[in-house]
């Protein structure tokens, strides 16, 4: 029998915080994820794309997962990513995150190789029947070129692990799409922060944020407010938050997102190779968005 999450709410997509020599700085870390907590956040999940998975070797995630849950401590499920190149490393991964603790994982199809929707049908069975962790599909067909469809959900939802999907498609219609087929089989995370407050206006059970990173109030009092009804006070704080939410839609989402957090004391803008830290008319264009989003931030209640 697979556990069950809620899979509702907010789960910031966290950043991974490097020192200057490239090391993980699990100090940061641990800030930004207490202040994510103090917010009001529902879970958080690691060594996605803005976490650098790309730059962090295996046990290197392995590591953040077992940090993360000591500081957590049961407060929020913690969830790792999986985004691996071949279905065995895949099921090893997912058989190590549950070993060491996870509360669910994020499933990207196969790396790399661009499969075939029977290729990625299978490769997410495979993942799905060698573990009991649940899992959050990720549905990214602009930034990994796999599109999951309708009826490729419907091959996967006979699999309990098979929990809920992060809808990246940037389609608002596909979360209708998914609600009337499947109800609340599947929930629903809307990936994408600029449409973050049309998504939960449509039925989105919850968000997977990016500058959440940064501004872990302002995101989750336009969430409480969009649950309580009280919408003329999420679009303020969302048409507030736009400039600031169109830095997660661009190749160097994760330089953008560590400087904003890094504006607010809770990240520092380190990355890894081949990324580079922003310098020159870049540095000052985006300094100014922050700046000007951190100076005319709504007052909360």
């Amino acid at each position: 029998m697979s556990t069950k999450l809620s899979w509702e709410g907010i789960y910031p997509a966290v950043l991974t915080p490097f020192n200057r020599e490239g090391e993980i700085d699990f100090e940061m870390f641990a800030k930004n994820t207490e202040a994510q907590i103090k917010a009001g956040v529902h879970g958080i999940i690691l060594a996605g794309t803005l976490g650098e998975a790309s730059t962090l070797e295996t046990e290197e995630k392995f590591e953040l997962l077992k940090y993360a849950k000591k500081i957590t401590a049961g407060r929020i499920p913690v969830i790792l990513n999986l985004s691996e190149n071949t279905t065995g490393n895949a099921v090893s991964f997912a058989k190590k995150a549950a070993e060491l603790g996870a509360d669910g994982l994020m499933l990207l199809p196969p790396m790399r190789y661009k499969a075939d929707d029977r290729e990625v049908i299978e490769y997410f069975k495979a993942v799905a029947k060698a573990t009991e962790l649940p899992i959050l599909i990720y549905n990214n067909p602009v930034d990994y070129g796999t599109y999951v469809t309708l009826e490729m959900f419907e091959e996967l939802i006979h699999y309990p692990t098979i929990q809920a999907v992060k809808e990246s498609t940037r389609d608002l219609a596909n979360i209708t799409r998914m609600i009337n087929r499947f109800g609340k089989r599947i929930k629903i995370l809307g990936g994408v922060d600029t449409i973050c407050l049309e998504s939960l206006m449509l039925g989105a059970d919850g968000l997977v944020a990016g500058l959440v990173d940064a501004f872990p109030n302002e995101t989750m009092a336009m969430y409480n407010y969009i649950k309580a009804g009280n919408y003329p006070e999420a679009v303020a704080i969302y048409r507030w938050f736009m400039p600031l939410l169109e830095l997660d839609i661009h190749p160097k989402l994760i330089q953008y997102i560590k400087l904003a957090a890094t504006a607010e004391g809770i990240s520092n803008a380190y990355v890894r190779a081949p990324r580079l830290e922003l310098q020159g008319e870049e540095a000052v264009r985006i300094q100014k968005i922050i700046e000007e989003g951190r100076a005319n931030r709504p007052v909360l209640d």
